[in-house]
């Protein structure tokens, strides 16, 4: 269910880990409010689960690692966005939910130290009914649990032998594109910057095939609608979870 009154999204805090499974997550709308969060000095970083190695039919595994990994390097600069990892061990389209996922996502939450964590919807199913992949859900219900995890010294104490202390500042997880939005931010002004940056992603979308390959239609309409429920020209909806 869509919301139809949006309250404006926190604005007491200046660092944030954007956490997704694959590249081009971020780019299907959160990307346009990071565009607004760096121009604002924001520290914002990104984290991948996988390079996305499964994303592109026909094309060799690796050599798919290799390119949608720089495309996700050149798409975050378009945002403003220096810092792009990866993570090793989880394969793209079959990542599992559990204890390697949860210690990975804790130990890069106690080196980035964010106050927020970003991400894309982790619910069943997409807004208007579709069902969300598997790696979106698994990934998502991971960085909630290991939010909580990265402040517990007792919770992967090996953690400690890798010189990383406890964090427990991240106080809340900004989802896009979940069917319960209730926060928006205000991209006017940002969303070329937004469609840029999943225009840098060619190799993924001229992979597609599907007709779903040009970035601007693939955001306004999406922006449009936010804005005019968050009265705005140009907007990104969140569902946010506290901690």
């Amino acid at each position: 269910m869509t919301s139809a009154r949006l309250a404006p999204f926190p604005e007491d805090w200046t660092r944030a880990l954007a956490v997704v499974a694959h590249p081009d997550d971020l780019e299907y709308g959160a990307a346009s409010a990071i565009a607004r969060w760096t121009s604002e000095g924001r520290e914002i970083a990104y984290l991948l689960a996988t390079r996305g190695e499964a994303g592109i039919d026909g094309m060799d595994p690796v050599e798919t690692a290799k390119v949608r990994a720089e495309e996700e390097r050149t798409s975050a600069a378009r945002v403003g966005v220096d810092t792009v990892e990866f993570l090793d061990g989880h394969r793209d389209g079959v990542i599992e939910y559990g204890l390697p996922l949860r210690r990975d996502l804790a130990a890069a939450f106690r080196r980035h130290r964010p106050e927020v964590v970003v991400s894309v919807n982790h619910r069943d199913t997409w807004p208007g009914g579709w069902l969300n992949m598997a790696d979106h859900r698994n990934v998502g219900q991971a960085i909630l649990d290991a939010a909580r995890d990265a402040g517990n010294r007792w919770v992967f104490t090996e953690l400690l032998d890798d010189g990383l202390e406890p964090w427990s500042g991240v106080h809340r997880v900004a989802l896009n594109a979940s069917p319960e939005p209730m926060h928006a931010v205000d991209v006017t002004g940002f969303l070329d910057r937004g469609i840029a940056s999943l225009a840098e992603h060619r190799a993924y979308l001229a992979g597609l095939g599907d007709g779903d390959t040009d970035p601007d239609a693939q955001l306004c309409g999406a922006a449009e609608a936010a804005g005019e429920r968050f009265g705005v020209e140009h907007a990104v909806e969140f569902e946010v979870v506290q901690l």
